[in-house]
């Protein structure tokens, strides 16, 4: 199973928009998919039509491997299942710390999952925790979202100094600009710049769009209610570039 997170340290940058489309992909290619909302404000759950709710929390999950299993939830759509977010995963970096292995509690909770599906998607929380450290762990492919502005960037370095010291060996990193405004002229001079000199970022990016806000009303991915629009060809051109970075 290869693990995608999809993880910034900002806020507001379109993680939750991001894991459900690429997700949705991913499953409609016939790959068995599994999105994993870490993020205890429910946001990929919510889209999903999913109670944000796991039984017991994430301590019997951290307790006992099997609990995994029973937590996952169907979302309607072919091959792509979810495990839910739940409010209690804001007290999951105490949790971690209690354990005797504090750095692989999330690696140890998703192994059960690792013969049942193709790839993983995990929805992250922002900030740098205990919780990220273990996320960071576990994942094969870790997506970065960005806004092209100064903060977005400033955030983006710190990650990368942050990894420098704690990178994981098998961790791969792959930033892409999201909710691009052509219009906004520091946009613009980010997504040229940046592009051109550090060819780490994607190629491909992620428009500004009230297409893409009315996931919130739609409640589902992009392609279930603009199948033709750019904005879901701009994801399919997107995850086809992650998925030739990370082969």
């Amino acid at each position: 199973m290869k693990i995608f997170s999809v993880y910034n340290i900002k806020g507001g940058v379109g993680k939750t928009t991001t894991s459900v489309n690429l997700a949705y992909l991913s499953a409609a290619a016939g790959a068995q998919t599994l999105i994993w909302d870490l993020d205890p404000q429910g946001g990929t759950s919510y889209y999903l039509c999913v109670k944000p709710k796991i039984k017991g929390g994430p301590e019997e999950l951290l307790q006992s491997k099997s609990r995994t299993m029973t937590q996952l939830r169907m979302t309607g759509y072919p091959n792509l299942d979810l495990l839910p977010s739940d409010i209690s995963y804001r007290h999951l970096d105490a949790h971690l710390a209690k354990s005797s292995k504090p750095l692989m509690g999330l690696e140890r909770m998703v192994a059960p999952l690792a013969k049942q599906y193709d790839h993983m998607f995990v929805d992250c929380p922002p900030g740098l925790s205990l919780v990220i450290e273990n996320v960071f762990q576990m994942t094969d492919v870790l997506l970065v979202p960005m806004i092209p502005t100064p903060l977005s960037l400033r955030a983006y370095n710190r990650l990368v100094q942050f990894l420098v010291k704690r990178r994981t060996k098998k961790l791969r990193v792959i930033p892409f600009f999201n909710m691009v405004n052509q219009e906004k002229p520091i946009h613009r001079v980010v997504t040229r710049n940046i592009g051109e000199k550090h060819p780490i970022f994607l190629k491909n990016s992620i428009p500004e769009s009230t297409m893409m806000e009315a996931m919130g009303v739609k409640r589902s991915p992009i392609f279930t209610y603009a199948r033709e629009s750019s904005e879901a060809d701009s994801f399919r051109f997107l995850w086809q570039e992650i998925q030739e970075r990370s082969r």
